[in-house]
């Protein structure tokens, strides 16, 4: 964090975070654009930031929530008129359903003594689940008030994943490609927040861009993108899809935003590159564990794309410009992954293996997840 002007005094506030479906990944996420990340529970970390934190850029993240510095009642009483709209989570280390119920209707019934008008939402668990606090528009309206416990602290929800908003940017670009794989918005956030923090209107390349999943998100995070792609129908859709994004969300932008085609073993690109953040080729779509032979056959497929890529990129940017990747590991008849393990020849062309390297994005059973490889240009 940078030094503040003279005279001038910034607030450093404490924050929550609920972690997401793989909470190692959310964590990584965090720690690569806060300070002093602390895993409270097997589901919460703890961060500070000198500015509030947005939700809607952190795709490993399901709640956020800020640490209150008054009594959860004190806060209640002191909201806006109108009816209040009341859920409230323990996110502890043990969480208690009993907690949760007995505040509840403790807060509930000191509200309607005071006057208030209160709904509560009332859950079978120790949490009110995102779905259900997005749809109640919790932490974005100004009575309606997720109270979130967490091993004896309070914290008052900034909001939860916009689910609503993720399907749109999904489902309603023009140009969609099932049998290339479908990139999830969220893990094109994480990849991109993995590269640590980037200055405003940073140029952040991805020289696999297909459908142009990671150079939407970034564009709306506000950095300029570039994108290539070996096909010249994938860089048709990238193009496609940013013209959507660009009129339907970012009318009065003027980012900068390339596509072209571009072999990434090969290709020249324009620079600066502050920036890199892409999934790599993940060999044949595999509706089961591959067998020996044809594992091998992807792996060493998939490595010298990889490899040919990194030295042809380390050439071309700065040192110390993060590069983060998504690469693919194999699910194997045990239920382990494969990954390519490439550390070595990695390390060889020019690039330093950074912390929480290796971590594997996929949903239960996936044939093909990805491995994230957290890399600096030495």
């Amino acid at each position: 964090m940078g030094s503040n002007p003279p005279g001038c005094t910034i607030s450093i506030m404490n924050y929550l975070a609920i972690l997401g479906r793989q909470p190692e990944i959310s964590l990584a996420e965090l720690k690569a654009q806060f300070s002093d990340v602390k895993k409270l529970s097997p589901v919460a970390a703890a961060f500070v930031s000198e500015k509030t934190p947005n939700i809607n850029r952190l795709g490993g993240v399901k709640k956020l929530a800020r640490q209150l510095d008054q009594s959860p009642i004190d806060f209640l009483k002191n909201l806006p008129d109108g009816k209040i709209v009341l859920g409230i989570s323990d996110y502890s280390d043990r969480p208690s359903r009993a907690l949760v119920s007995k505040e509840s209707l403790r807060l509930k019934k000191n509200l309607k003594n005071s006057g208030r008008s209160v709904r509560l939402l009332l859950h079978n668990s120790t949490e009110v689940p995102s779905a259900t606090a997005h749809h109640n528009f919790l932490g974005e309206k100004p009575t309606h008030v997720e109270l979130i416990f967490c091993n004896k602290k309070w914290y008052i929800s900034l909001g939860s994943q916009n689910i609503t908003a993720y399907a749109k940017r999904d489902q309603a670009r023009p140009a969609r490609d099932a049998k290339v794989g479908m990139l999830p918005p969220k893990l094109a956030q994480i990849l991109i927040n993995l590269c640590g923090p980037l200055p405003e209107n940073a140029r952040l390349l991805d020289p696999f861009c297909g459908t142009g999943v990671v150079l939407q998100e970034a564009a709306l995070m506000g950095y300029s993108v570039y994108g290539t792609d070996l096909s010249e129908r994938m860089v048709n859709y990238s193009e496609k899809n940013l013209k959507w994004l660009q009129s339907t969300f970012l009318k009065k932008s003027k980012l900068f935003m390339k596509v072209e085609v571009g072999d990434a073993t090969n290709h020249t690109w324009s620079g600066p590159i502050d920036a890199v953040a892409a999934e790599v080729y993940l060999g044949p779509p595999m509706s089961q564990p591959p067998v020996d032979i044809k594992l091998k056959t992807a792996m060493e497929e998939c490595g010298t794309i990889l490899l040919g890529f990194l030295k042809n990129l380390s050439t071309q940017i700065e040192p110390n410009t993060p590069v983060v990747l998504g690469v693919p590991a194999w699910l194997r008849p045990d239920g382990s992954y494969k990954k390519m393990n490439l550390k070595a020849q990695i390390e060889s062309i020019g690039f330093a293996i950074q912390p929480d390297s290796g971590l594997l994005y996929h949903r239960p059973g996936q044939i093909v997840a990805r491995e994230i490889l957290i890399l600096r240009k030495k």
